[in-house]
């Protein structure tokens, strides 16, 4: 089978996923779903970021939940900015700022807009947080599925969802990171932990 298709088939498993944590009233229930059908999906799946040698015996390490890291939040106005990201594998990859989020006793984090083909909200995470892989991590990626919901002027951050980029598990992968608007100054201790893979 063409590779296309493992991606397609990849991004239609992780919208399921999201789908069900939405329709999952316990935010608790929700995340223990998510922990089992991501581990799953990341050991399994022909198109996962997981280097072949590590899939039989791949587990991610995700922190228990604990509902104090939930937000439901507006996206609050911010001056106009534009990220044009470079990559190996997709070219320059364009986003708009298009607000922010305030996280209540946390800090607050840019809410960008995937500004190509279909678009999608983006929020990714960088924190202090020594479990946390050094590129940071990402809250939202709507695009590809990883949507938590919210009100048509608001989103859910839940850093319980935190995942690891791809190009966590493997450099063949390049991913668009946070920049300074997404840096929180203290150890966000829930969500994906980075586990490095031997090589």
């Amino acid at each position: 089978m063409h590779y296309s298709w493992h991606v397609l088939d990849w991004r239609r498993e992780v919208a399921s996923i999201y789908a069900e944590v939405r329709q999952t009233a316990d935010a608790a229930a929700a995340h223990a779903r998510w922990c089992e059908r991501r581990a799953h999906l990341l050991a399994t799946h022909p198109a996962t970021p997981v280097p072949p040698a590590h899939r039989a015996s791949f587990a991610p390490v995700v922190a228990a939940y604990d509902p104090a890291w939930r937000f439901e939040v507006a996206v609050e106005e911010a001056a106009a900015e534009r990220r044009e990201v470079p990559t190996a594998t997709d070219g320059v990859v364009p986003f708009e700022r298009i607000g922010r989020v305030t996280l209540d006793g946390l800090g607050s984090l840019d809410v960008w807009w995937l500004d190509s083909y279909g678009g999608g909200v983006f929020v990714p995470l960088k924190d202090t947080s020594p479990g946390s892989y050094g590129g940071g991590r990402y809250v939202l990626d709507t695009v590809k599925g990883a949507d938590l919901g919210g009100a048509l002027d608001g989103l859910v951050i839940d850093l319980n969802f935190a995942f690891q980029p791809s190009c966590a598990y493997s450099s063949d992968w390049v991913c668009p990171l946070p920049g300074p608007g997404n840096r929180l100054d203290v150890a966000v201790d829930v969500g994906e932990r980075y586990t490095p893979l031997e090589a």
